[in-house]
């Protein structure tokens, strides 16, 4: 995958266009920096954002949004149901409570936020219905391994588009990658930057030196030339701007081996496997 600009997008199964590269939001509170950042990433180009119910800002995305003056639909915009509101009925409910809070028609990617186990199945027929009503674009997962995607598709009618997941040099998740991409199911990486503890690592230091880029523009730029959507945060306008600024330079084979060799299967986040 070589993407060339910020606005260049990855096409999910459905045939819906999904940009490469999109600002996240998780711990960004409701309240004017959230406006703010939503705000300048699309000015400065971003097309996705990405936001939850759980995160409790969708309010704040929302009018970003709005007042980033972009028509509404050059932009991508992707939400997610908690684990405690997960449930057919739940779902639907919940997902009207998005809706309106980002004050918006539809939503482009709705996602279960974490396989829970004794919901997640009901919880995507209702996903499954939303976008046969044509309130989403397209549907999908986040932190579900192969085994949950597997008992995902067991019953589902309509397969999902996405699996955001926890992604970066230290967990490479190769093989759920594979999986993935045999089943026509886009991963996208959460945490791409490993919560900033990747960045003094001395071979991305070493290969940042050599295209005069940071750390965090090697990564992200892995990311994409492995085919993985990513979605940065960031609520300073310098590094919104700087994060995105990856599409002047390709690193090399070499290179992209270097940096997948880091894997040590590392979270900084909670396992789905042990997740309750």
């Amino acid at each position: 995958m070589t993407s060339k600009h910020l606005q260049d997008y990855t096409i999910l199964h459905n045939g819906v266009h999904m940009p490469w590269f999109g600002l996240g939001v998780y711990k960004v509170e409701e309240g004017q920096t959230a406006v703010d950042s939503v705000r300048l990433a699309i000015q400065h180009g971003y097309r996705s954002i990405d936001t939850a119910s759980f995160y409790k800002n969708e309010e704040s995305v929302g009018k970003g949004i709005r007042e980033s003056g972009i028509p509404r639909e050059e932009l991508f915009i992707t939400t997610k149901v908690w684990n405690t509101e997960q449930g057919y009925d739940e779902t639907l409910a919940t997902f009207d409570q998005s809706l309106t809070k980002l004050g918006l028609d539809y939503i482009d990617l709705y996602l279960i936020h974490w396989p829970v186990k004794e919901t997640f199945k009901e919880t995507w027929r209702a996903l499954e219905k939303l976008y046969k009503d044509e309130k989403v674009r397209a549907i999908g997962v986040s932190n579900f391994n192969i085994n949950h995607l597997e008992r995902l598709l067991e019953d589902a009618t309509v397969k999902p588009m996405v699996n955001q997941v926890e992604y970066h040099p230290l967990l490479s998740q190769e093989e759920l990658h594979q999986y993935c991409k045999e089943n026509g199911i886009q991963l996208e990486a959460w945490s791409p930057l490993m919560r900033g503890q990747l960045l003094e690592n001395p071979v991305l230091l070493d290969i940042a030196n050599k295209y005069s880029k940071s750390t965090a523009q090697i990564v992200l730029r892995w990311d994409l030339q492995n085919g993985v959507v990513t979605i940065p945060k960031s609520t300073k306008e310098q590094r919104i701007v700087e994060n995105a600024s990856i599409f002047d330079f390709q690193l090399t084979d070499d290179e992209m081996k270097r940096i997948s060799n880091l894997n040590e299967n590392k979270r900084s986040g909670t396992d789905p496997a042990t997740f309750d």
